[in-house]
């Protein structure tokens, strides 16, 4: 018997026979195919090492040259705000909500956000604005050792929260500061215009009524000066005003129930109704 080692491999079914025309063309349509695929892959993974590089290249140019990356973010920022333009119509301004005088009540402590909540009802302005002013507020009294409750109130008289609101005599904003008398105060904010800006004005503001009060020796006193009226007897029960609302403000601080009142309407008396006067004219007219 012959070794295995020693046999002869049997050969392919196929050995020797010529291959079909359909054949050939399947097995050249493969090797098509097989070579496409890896130039493909070869390119792709060619382009993809091409725009890493593209990429990390420039990376290192916008670090070394900041003045190009500057000028790549006024750009990229030009051309979109240029798209939000065309398809809303509105120009973006991102940093608006940075510019304006608002913070969530939810944020702020719970004294601070109940005074925030009662003003809001009281003078019908919006929480948000009112709790960024009492924030502010009571940031101030820690550094003018006045009763924050106070600077609020003071607030409330003079303008009822409107920070554009204007006296007769001159005096702006939030805190009505004559303006044109106190305008050294407004330098470091830019200017006269910032009587205008509800923070600026409420620390102008607060500042005068420091003052005031420090030279009458008294709130009392020192709220007559903030007014103008401390050379006059009266000042038109404006001290009297104030000091009520301090005190309603801080019983709300307190956690205490204080009651809103509003302007009251005052009723215009009904005009007389004549006195109805038909059963007598019937009776007139049945005995005539």
């Amino acid at each position: 018997m012959l070794n295995c080692l020693q046999c002869k491999p049997k050969a392919p079914a196929n050995e020797g026979k010529a291959m079909t025309a359909s054949e050939e063309f399947t097995l050249g349509l493969r090797s098509f195919a097989t070579v496409i695929a890896k130039g493909v892959f070869e390119i792709t993974h060619s382009s993809f090492a091409l725009i890493g590089l593209a990429v990390i290249f420039g990376i290192i140019t916008l670090t070394a040259r900041p003045e190009l990356r500057q000028l790549g973010e006024v750009k990229l920022i030009s051309w979109l705000q240029t798209r939000q333009i065309v398809e809303t119509g509105l120009d973006a301004q991102l940093d608006a909500i940075d510019r304006a005088t608002a913070s969530n009540p939810q944020d702020l402590p719970k004294q601070q956000a109940a005074v925030a909540f009662w003003l809001s009802k009281k003078y019908r302005v919006a929480p948000e604005p009112v709790s960024a002013l009492v924030a502010e507020a009571y940031k101030l009294s820690q550094r003018t050792k006045l009763d924050p409750t106070l600077i609020l109130a003071v607030m409330a008289i003079e303008s009822g929260f409107n920070p554009f609101a204007q006296s007769p005599v001159g005096a702006q904003g939030l805190m009505q500061v004559m303006t044109h008398i106190h305008k050294d105060k407004y330098a470091n904010f830019g200017g006269q215009l910032a009587a205008f800006d509800p923070l600026t004005n409420l620390q102008v503001g607060v500042t005068v009524l420091q003052e005031c009060i420090k030279r009458a020796g008294s709130v009392e006193g020192g709220l007559r000066y903030y007014v103008g009226a401390a050379n006059i007897e009266d000042d038109g029960g404006y001290a009297g005003k104030v000091i009520a609302e301090h005190a309603r403000l801080q019983r709300v601080a307190q956690g205490r129930a204080v009651p809103i009142f509003r302007p009251q309407v005052i009723a215009t008396p009904a005009s007389p109704i004549a006195p109805d006067n038909s059963a007598e004219k019937l009776a007139l007219l049945f005995n005539s």
